[in-house]
């Protein structure tokens, strides 16, 4: 992540912009380059190029649109930027510099311009477009059309743009500074959901002769889309239980925990842009337990033979994401940024005294310091207290959910960046990484259920949010 200062002379203040690191994402250039790449894509990000234009000139950043080396594209063909690069201040970009870099770029790639984007570009250059918002309603025309007007290949000659002028000093003074003051407030920038894809499995462990593990996955997905890009809404329940009571009792609970939630959340999660609230939340899963140890009643059920379960949930709203679980099965999150991290607090003895302040070695030293402080299932509400937390996402991110077979003996800690720190691309496959995972768990632990369920939640900058 690169943070560079930028001086809003209209606040009088200093923000510091969070730009992720682009260093190793492909030239935009050199794609342009490439005729395998539709003519529509080459539109998207022409219309990407503007509405930076527009977001920059607030902070006076217009100038990182005009260098071919700053123009970077990602794994998911986003328009990104390598660093963000000062306006000289006697004399700002024009949009015609924006339109002569574009023609560069078609006449080094071989792309004739013909028809409407032909026409779009030499009013550009020539200084007869005077906003941005009338470039992006040609773009939106042109993109629009049946067929859009930019031909693959052709053997005519394109005319060769006028050089582009000088727009941004090499002189140090001038430049985007590289440090700042610990003390400077610090700019997140609006995000929105770019895709989103989960896989979950479960496996029986290779000592076990039953599975007392259980995971649901609902995800609904809309997508609203046009030639210029797609604007994507997504909703998610996950969930992962891990069962007790022995065969014929641990799978049911962990099951009916599972549809409980499910079926509560039909009914319970109506806001179409909110997630549930921390209190309906709570009380689906108190329904759950309430379930769980009304059967434990009706069986005259006791001690150790009580069916019960772990729980982990996520509830993911476009980028923003609740968290609850109950035991100590957990969720961890990774991200390029913070590399690992584990979410949620397993609730048994050992954790417990830590949060006493006793010293980890001592805590867990104790016999019985594996032993649940909470589940669903033996014992009524007043005996369970979910932890529920909100957070919101602002980078690409993997979510893990697991049981304790999957966790066990720190193999989450100490193999996540073979494992699953390569799931974050794009192109790997989910449910091929989690079979490649859970097959490792059964020869670093086996002793145990493994159960996973991964999320991949893939963002980038929302720019009609940024100012």
């Amino acid at each position: 992540m690169s943070k560079y200062r930028i001086k809003l002379e209209l606040l009088g203040t200093e923000t510091i912009i969070l730009l992720e690191d682009r260093s190793d994402a492909d030239f935009l250039s050199e794609l342009w380059e490439d005729n395998s790449v539709p003519p529509i894509q080459l539109l998207y990000w022409l219309n990407e190029m503007a509405k930076l234009w527009q977001d920059l000139a607030s902070v006076g950043c217009r100038a990182s649109l005009l260098k071919d080396q700053n123009l970077r594209v990602d794994e998911d063909q986003a328009l990104c930027l390598k660093q963000l690069i000062l306006d000289p201040p006697d004399d700002p970009p024009s949009l015609v510099e924006l339109g002569l870099l574009w023609q560069r770029f078609f006449s080094q790639s071989g792309r004739t311009l013909y028809g409407p984007i032909g026409q779009l570009l030499t009013q550009l250059s020539s200084g007869a477009l005077e906003s941005v918002e009338e470039v992006r309603s040609q773009l939106q025309a042109i993109a629009q059309a049946e067929d859009p007007p930019i031909p693959e290949e052709s053997e005519e000659d394109a005319t060769q743009p006028q050089p582009l002028p000088e727009t941004a000093s090499e002189d140090p003074e001038k430049m985007v500074y590289r440090t700042m003051a610990e003390d400077q407030p610090t700019v997140v920038l609006p995000m929105q959901l770019l895709n989103l894809t989960d896989a979950g499995m479960t496996d029986i462990g290779s000592q076990r002769d039953h599975n007392e593990d259980h995971f649901g996955i609902e995800t609904q997905i809309t997508k609203q889309e046009n030639a210029l890009g797609k604007t994507l809404r997504a909703r998610g329940l996950y969930i992962v239980c891990d069962g007790m009571g022995g065969h014929a009792a641990g799978e049911v609970a962990s099951a009916m925990a599972v549809e409980t939630l499910q079926q509560y959340f039909q009914t319970h999660w109506t806001d179409p842009d909110q997630l549930p609230d921390e209190t309906t939340i709570t009380e689906g899963i108190w329904l759950a337990n309430e379930k769980l140890y009304q059967v434990n009643l009706d069986n005259a059920r006791s001690g150790s033979g009580r069916m019960g379960t772990t729980l982990v949930m996520v509830l993911l709203q476009d980028t923003n994401i609740a968290i609850a679980h109950v035991g100590d099965s957990r969720i961890y999150r990774v991200t390029r940024k913070s590399g690992l991290e584990q979410l949620t607090i397993d609730h048994e003895v050992g954790q417990r005294e830590i949060l006493r302040g006793v010293v980890p070695d001592d805590a867990y030293a104790r016999p019985d310091a594996y032993q649940l402080t909470q589940a669903l299932g033996p014992r009524d509400n007043d005996f369970v207290k979910p932890d529920v937390q909100y957070l919101e996402l602002n980078e690409d991110t993997l979510l893990l959910l697991c049981s304790d077979g999957l966790s066990d003996g720190n193999l989450i800690e100490n193999h996540y960046e073979k494992y699953l720190t390569p799931l974050l691309s794009s192109r790997a496959n989910l449910e091929q990484g989690l079979i490649e995972l859970i097959d490792f768990a059964n020869e670093y632990n086996g002793h145990d259920n493994i159960t996973g369920v991964v999320t991949r939640i893939k963002m980038r900058p929302n720019t009609d949010q940024l100012y």
